[in-house]
């Protein structure tokens, strides 16, 4: 899990897939965090993709890099603890203008049964899962 963290924390940008419907949706995301041995990322409950994660929670994930990319499937579980939302925007500062782990909206998940991919156009796939 730690290295996919690292992956993900110095691309900085990774791009979220749900579905609404039977059309698949993607978005780019810059928030990723390891609370209490999880992986998190981060949201706001007005947010479409709130609801289509609440709808399926089955999601993919990917980054790319440097001829490098991870490909994370897994499933999102919404933690509404204040804590991990606190610690989250603790690593986020800049979204703290936006964002409070009271406001009702700050929304955190984890990652569950996840299996990351990574990829290169050098090296044989290698899977990591968490």
């Amino acid at each position: 899990m730690q290295e996919v963290f690292d992956f993900l924390k110095k691309n900085r940008t990774y791009y979220l897939a749900t579905m609404e419907g039977d059309q698949p949706r993607v978005r780019p995301f810059g928030t990723v965090n390891i609370y209490e041995g999880k992986l998190y990322i981060q949201t706001g409950r007005s947010k479409a993709v709130s609801q289509q994660i609440a709808k399926n929670p089955k999601v993919e994930i990917c980054s790319c890099a440097d001829g490098k990319w991870v490909r994370i499937s897994a499933e999102l579980v919404d933690d509404d603890r204040r804590e991990p939302k606190a610690d989250m925007l603790d690593n986020y500062p800049h979204l703290k203008k936006n964002y409070d782990p009271d406001d009702g909206n700050t929304q955190v998940f984890y990652l569950k049964d996840a299996v990351a991919t990574f990829s290169s156009f050098t090296e044989p796939p290698r899977t990591v899962k968490f």
